[in-house]
């Protein structure tokens, strides 16, 4: 923060012709720096305390429907990776230098052709088509995960999520958003109502008729 800056103005005065001297002082400047949506808690099924956060604009929400269509990932693992990565910080930027939404490094951006990583709309699209690849790389979204947190060379090295603490951390994290949000999607399906059976047909029988021969002989028929 720049503390104030207190300057001494001389001026003459038009009325009397005297001079006075002005005291003024300058508004205090804040640095300015990253502020990241407030982060609350709530108590989750299991007693512990989960870190939320608001939910994004419509206009976000927008981008992750498009990217989940392009690329056939579930919009839920989507919002539940910008969860825990950004808190749907578009500007966010952190200390080991990712970048924006989905937390793009500057070379995973250029291999993504991201030209501008704080762009909402290409981190989004760089960022879902990188956990696409991490899809179908590993069959595994659980892997997918870890390999988005640290790359898809530690998954495969250890052909499982890397033992790093920070990684376990964060496919926790993301699962748990995930897990939850799936139940909720399923909690909202309407139920099918029962199909009644149909009864079957009832046999059609033709009339039974009868007649009387030459002979007197009585005869039944359906002819």
């Amino acid at each position: 923060m720049v503390p104030a800056k207190t300057v001494a103005v001389a001026r003459v005065d038009p009325r009397s012709g005297q001079s006075v001297r002005t005291i003024v002082v300058a508004p205090k400047v804040v640095q300015s720096r990253e502020v990241k949506p407030v982060v609350v808690a709530e108590e989750v099924d299991d007693g512990t305390l989960e870190a939320t956060v608001p939910a994004p604009d419509s206009s976000v929400s927008a981008l992750v429907e498009e990217a989940a269509r392009r690329y056939n990932v579930n919009p839920a693992l989507i919002d539940s990776v910008i969860q825990v990565e950004s808190s749907y910080n578009p500007r966010a930027v952190s200390p080991k230098g990712a970048q924006g939404l989905m937390q793009l490094m500057p070379e995973t951006a250029r291999r993504l052709g991201v030209r501008n990583p704080f762009d909402p709309r290409e981190n989004v699209l760089g960022g879902v088509k990188y956990l696409k690849f991490l899809q179908e790389t590993f069959k595994d979204d659980r892997l997918a995960i870890a390999a988005y947190n640290a790359g898809e060379g530690a998954v495969a090295k250890y052909n499982n999520v890397p033992p790093f603490p920070e990684t376990m951390n964060y496919v926790a994290a993301v699962g748990k958003r995930y897990g939850k949000a799936k139940k909720a999607a399923e909690a909202k399906k309407p139920v099918a109502a029962p199909v009644k059976a149909e009864k079957p047909a009832e046999p059609q029988f033709a009339p039974v008729r009868q007649f009387v021969d030459a002979e007197g002989k009585i005869h039944l028929t359906t002819q």
